[in-house]
């Protein structure tokens, strides 16, 4: 491309960026490089640099984007959450994001449909449906992280969907917007018409084409086949068969159009059931052919999901737990994962018992097998196999490469000769490393492989590869070149191969008719060029091992704080790659946005973990970088070797604070704070919900020799800040918590030299690993040194410290305060729930412990109603980053006041710094919830009361 005509490019996108932000109504957007280049891919395996980022925050927004966009001729692609596999939501034009304000949702007639807005996660979907016993169809992999826009935009489907469930069968209505910005609510008869009168070529063009279909037997028969598999490949023009009227036509057209039609604003979904009782078995065979023959028989049988494993895969998840012993397995076996589901216990006995009979038409060939259960946690070990078989490839991919995953559908009958084909394919071109598995029910098989694009030699190779798999697929087999992910970059090339010239130039004419001058999303489903899938490849050069097995996937976005306010875990990684491809003021510009963007707003809690397919703690990383940037002060190091007289000096702070808030009012101090950290940036920012200095701890006395002693280690936290000030109780953890246990039969001892103990977490933040193992050591060995002979189970108040400790490995048995609560006290006490709502913050810390659902189900023990914001996974407090960086909890907690039910007064949590920023952004006193616990429980429980419980 010349330099004129790059300024000729630079000069319409400018122009045009001036337009939107003229509106009246103008959408946030974004020219420069480092926000561009954070949205330059997706989970795909491609990679483009926008020209301009546009984040809509309503319907009308989107709308004047289009109609200027279609005037000037200015290519727009929507992007959901960017999970998509095969290119869809990345361009080299304008990218167009929604905001958070797209996650409105509404349940209708009793749960059997809802009504969902494009940026609603499919999980929270699910979420809301399930007190009705009912979910949406579509259950994709992602659901967790990808939106229903996305999921609707590519007719996304997934283990128990099948074909029958997906978008296109149960969608029953939509808001949609065409190339020319016009609005189509299909529910409303008067927005029907209005469009009817308005673009009646349109449903003429439809009608017409539906008529030529119909006639066309060869055509229509071709479309009747395709179609009994699971599909994704080119538009979806079983609808020009399936419907008559043009209404049906256009709304069945938009699903999985990967928005090349138009936008979908928001989906209304027919439900369908979830039933309650599930039971999982898993069995190996000695042969994919007596594997696929039992799919086969199981496809007439009561089956919820049906997944197969090929030899490979089950070699990659083979030291997962509850896998049964296959190292002896012949390299022909494979294995099945089945599902079955029923209304009641009687009922799935029933359908076990009938797929069980199916199975023993194959019982010698079976090698090893898990029989049914109904036991939760033992199934959700089984689908852990298949479902960590992508990311097991992933994990031990070499460097430099990424992970492909294709998504391809054969007939059911031909299951195992399209499986050994696929395993000749991978022999003979060297993919020592791809394994099989997928949705066999449907014929549906995911093969997943790695591969580098540096050279053209690497890339040539996995040319030739594909147009094998293309021509052995969609060909030999008269099968899907894309079952549920979309067509995408990646098979757009291969359409016409697929469906034949007479159905590809129907697809034509369909785009020609909803988007006439061509701008949405071009390239992706119809592309004429063959070389197409072999352009814009995404590079994965080395950074560093904590983050170069990262395969971009997007799944650690949801959880992400600073999602939207800065950058997610994903898009961090990606900048960092990137940046080795650039140079001069370029890179300049990127690393000093960086500095704020990605490392000064993370978080660095380790979230993104608990989602990441390959276990990534993108927080690690960012520390790193932390401390390379900024090491260890004198401060630093002198607060690690006097921690006692820093904390003593933060509570002298913390009071002088209070009374110059007592002398002068909130707005004053917070006046003065602004101006001094205008000066020094680094100085914490005061707000209202600060705290005073908390008093020495103080245990109460318990001596009674009948309690059974625990170590008590309180937080340096709790140590420092006092309860909040809008609470009505205002004892100290560290009292309540005694009263609490004394009355569950326990009694807490202290460490001696207690202030000058912490678990490293402040230092650890700020990446500085080696005071902050230095202290967690000091605390342990103190906490190993305070036990009488015989080892006692130490109690810490805050899950930060928890985790921090537990990554010590202490010899001793180590509880976060709700653990405990939970395991011990409560069993022993006697509650009066209380009616109150309440609202309860999951700490990160503990959702990484894995002890989220004690701390919930001690909640819900104490209270009626407990609420658990499902939109925050994270408040964004992060240790100190509430005080110094304060927009960033304030971000994360935008939505907590929606979530405040009514007659709420308090929240609870189990960290205290979480529970100030909580304080702030919801208007609540939040403390720990070891308060809720000792008020419910004080009047039912009167043994080892005394004058420290009043």
């Amino acid at each position: 491309m010349t330099t004129d005509h790059n300024l000729v490019l630079q000069e319409r996108y400018q122009d045009f960026k001036l337009q939107l932000e003229a509106l009246s109504d103008a959408p946030d957007v974004f020219a420069d490089l480092p926000r561009r280049m954070a949205y330059s891919g997706d989970a795909s395996f491609y990679y483009l640099l926008p020209q301009l980022v546009v984040r809509a925050h309503s319907l009308p927004q989107v709308v004047a984007v289009l109609q200027l966009a279609n005037r000037a001729r200015i290519a727009i692609t929507f992007r959901a959450a960017g999970t998509s596999l095969s290119g869809q939501a990345i361009s080299d034009s304008v990218l167009l994001l929604l905001s958070d304000n797209w996650q409105h949702a509404e349940v209708l007639d009793n749960g059997a449909k809802i009504w969902l807005q494009a940026g609603v996660i499919g999980a929270k979907a699910n979420q809301l449906l399930l007190p009705y016993g009912r979910k949406i169809g579509p259950d994709p992999a992602s659901i967790n992280s990808c939106k229903v826009g996305g999921i609707a935009a590519n007719n996304a489907s997934g283990m128990c969907c099948g074909v029958k469930h997906n978008s296109y069968h149960t969608v029953q209505d939509m808001t949609l917007v065409l190339a020319d910005g016009a609005v189509l609510d299909t529910s409303c008869p008067k927005s029907v018409a209005a469009f009817q009168h308005s673009y009646r070529e349109l449903f003429d063009g439809l009608q017409a084409l539906a008529a030529e279909v119909n006639a066309n037997e060869a055509l229509r028969s071709r479309i009747r086949h395709k179609y009994r598999l699971k599909n994704t490949t080119g538009y979806g023009i079983n609808a020009l068969v399936d419907y008559t009227d043009p209404l049906d036509i256009l709304k069945h057209l938009m699903i999985g159009s990967e928005g090349t039609l138009g936008f979908i604003a928001d989906i209304t979904y027919k439900t369908v059931a979830q039933d309650p009782y599930r039971a999982t078995g898993f069995f190996v065979f000695d042969s994919l052919q007596a594997c696929c023959e039992s799919v086969s028989l199981l496809s007439g049988s009561p089956v919820e999901a049906v997944e197969l494993l090929d030899f490979r895969a089950l070699q990659s998840v083979a030291d997962k737990p509850g896998m049964p012993d296959i190292t002896s397995l012949p390299a022909t076996a494979a294995a099945l994962l089945i599902e079955v589901a029923a209304t009641s216990e009687k009922q799935l006995q029933q359908h076990i018992d009938e797929v069980s009979l199916v199975l023993t038409q194959h019982e010698q060939s079976m090698l090893a097998q898990v029989a049914f259960s109904s036991d939760a946690s033992r199934n959700a070990a089984l689908w852990n196999f298949r479902k960590g078989t992508f990311p097991a490839v992933g994990a031990v991919r070499a460097t430099g490469t990424t992970v492909i995953i294709e998504d391809v559908a054969f007939p059911i009958e031909r299951l195992a000769d399209g499986v050994a084909a696929l395993q000749q394919l991978f022999s003979r071109y060297g993919y020592d490393e791809a394994i099989i598995f997928g949705h066999a029910l449907e014929g549906n098989l995911h093969f997943v492989f790695t591969q580098a694009f540096e050279t053209e030699q690497q890339k040539q190779r996995y040319a030739d590869f594909m147009a094998e798999v293309s021509q052995m697929v969609a060909v030999d087999f008269q099968g899907s070149l894309k079952a549920e992910h979309g067509t995408g970059r990646n098979m757009a090339p291969f359409v016409a191969l697929e469906w034949g010239n007479d159905a590809y130039q129907v697809m034509e004419r369909i785009k020609q008719l909803f988007d006439p001058v061509g701008i949405l999303n071009p390239g992706v489903i119809l592309n004429t060029d063959a070389h197409a899938h072999l352009a814009n490849l995404k590079t994965m050069p080395a950074v560093d091992d904590l983050i170069d097995k990262c395969i971009e996937c997007g799944f650690c976005e949801t959880v992400c704080p600073s999602q939207e306010y800065t950058l997610t875990p994903r898009q961090r990684i990606a900048m960092q790659r990137q940046m080795n491809a650039l140079s001069g003021p370029d890179l300049t510009d990127v690393r000093a946005a960086y500095q704020h963007a990605g490392i000064d707003s993370c978080a660095a809690t380790g979230l993104c973990a608990t989602r990441c397919p390959v276990g990534i703690n993108t927080g690690d990383y960012i520390k790193t970088l932390r401390a390379a940037s900024k090491p260890a002060s004198t401060i630093a190091t002198w607060a690690a070797d006097h921690f006692s007289a820093a904390s003593q000096l933060a509570r002298f702070a913390l009071n002088g604070v209070g009374v110059a808030r007592n002398m002068l009012g909130v707005p004053a101090v917070g006046a003065v704070s602004r101006g001094l950290r205008r000066l020094a940036p680094s100085l914490p920012s005061y707000y209202g919900a600060w705290p005073k200095g908390a008093s020495k701890v103080q245990l109460p006395e318990a001596t009674e020799s009948q309690l059974t002693p625990v170590l008590y280690f309180p937080s340096c936290a709790n140590r420092i800040f006092s309860p909040d000030r809008q609470a009505d109780d205002q004892r100290d953890v560290a009292t309540v918590l005694s009263i609490v246990l004394r009355r569950a039969g326990y009694r807490l001892l202290v460490p001696e030299q207690l202030n000058d103990l912490c678990c490293g977490q402040p230092w650890d933040s700020k990446g500085w690993r080696e005071l902050a193992e230095r202290k967690r050591s000091e605390t342990i060995q103190q906490l190993q040194q305070a036990m009488p002979a015989k080892p006692l189970m130490v109690i810490t108040d805050a899950s930060p410290c928890a985790l921090q400790l537990q990554a010590g490995q202490p010899d001793f048995e180590l509880f976060e305060l709700a653990e405990f609560l939970y395991q011990k006290a409560l069993p022993a006490l006697t509650i009066n729930k209380q009616t109150e709502p309440v609202l309860l913050h999951v700490t990160c810390s503990s959702q990484r412990r894995g002890s989220a659902d004690q701390l919930v189900a001690l909640t819900e023990a104490c209270a009626e109603q407990v609420v658990v914001p499902a939109d925050i996974e994270c408040c964004g407090f992060a240790g100190d980053k509430g005080f110094t960086l304060p927009d960033l909890n304030a971000h994360a907690l935008r939505t907590l006041k929606q979530h405040i039910p009514a007659g709420c007064q308090h929240g609870y949590s189990n960290s205290r710094t979480c529970e100030i920023g909580l304080t702030e952004h919801s208007g609540l006193p939040y403390q720990s919830v070891v308060y809720l616990l000792e008020e419910v429980s004080r009047q039912a429980n009167p043994r080892h009361l005394n004058q420290s419980d009043v």
